[in-house]
């Protein structure tokens, strides 16, 4: 059986990806898929501060059993993490993506000094 945990922006499979693409369950190693349906622009340092805290939260787990729980508060905490990200402004949503929900908050949007006068 194929333990998984999916937020709306985090999914995180007990799984190895073989040539195919598919998964195959594993008790070893973990797979990360963050924002898959593209809801927000990413850079490269955003990403890795995702995959940082990832790997953080999977070490200090490490000794607990691999159930559906432990995955899905990974998860979790990572969706929140994903979330301080966006207040902080180092992601942003994108505007092209196929949906804009604003799943984590309505964007903050600057307020041009001239328009106000």
């Amino acid at each position: 059986m194929l333990l998984k945990s999916t937020t709306r922006h985090i999914r995180i499979f007990a799984a190895e990806i073989d040539r195919d693409g598919d998964l195959v369950p594993s008790n070893q190693v973990l797979t990360l898929d963050v924002d898959p349906d593209n809801e927000f622009n990413w850079n490269e340092d955003a990403l890795q501060k995702i995959y940082r805290k990832f790997d953080e939260l999977v070490e200090a787990s490490s000794g607990a059993d691999l159930t559906d729980y432990n995955l899905r508060r990974v998860g979790s905490d990572l969706e929140h993490y994903l979330r301080s990200l966006l207040q902080k402004g180092e992601i942003s949503y994108n505007l092209q993506s196929r949906v804009t929900n604003y799943s984590m908050g309505v964007p903050q949007v600057a307020v041009d000094d001239q328009q106000s006068r």
